[in-house]
């Protein structure tokens, strides 16, 4: 379930690696006991390998980071946020397809 392009954050390293990111990020909240997160991993690592070096993908394990969970109003998982430039630009919660979440990652495309 580990993909070495997936970077796992947590409360301390959310900052750096997302808000302080020169590239936009996809952040997927998620748990290891959801079933559809583990449903989205082969999705997101292939948006990390299509994006790599042009944006990143990272997972946030909503029982760990519970306070980065509550301050992005996370209420079920799996929900995904994008964020450029330490702001939040796009969200979609649930399982989703791939397309959907290019087009929140990289609307231009």
């Amino acid at each position: 379930m580990s993909s070495d392009l997936i970077k796992s954050v947590d409360e301390s390293s959310f900052d750096t690696e997302v808000l302080k990111a020169q590239v936009p990020v996809l952040v997927a909240f998620g748990a290891i006991w959801c079933g559809p997160c583990k449903q989205m991993e082969p999705i997101l690592e292939d948006i990390a390998a299509t994006y790599e070096g042009k944006a990143a993908v990272v997972r946030v394990d909503i029982d760990e980071s519970p306070n980065t969970t509550r301050k992005y109003g996370i209420k079920s998982v799996p929900t995904h946020l994008v964020f450029r430039q330490g702001q939040k630009a796009g969200a979609q919660q649930g399982v989703t397809s791939k397309d959907t979440l290019v087009n929140l990652l990289d609307p231009l495309s």
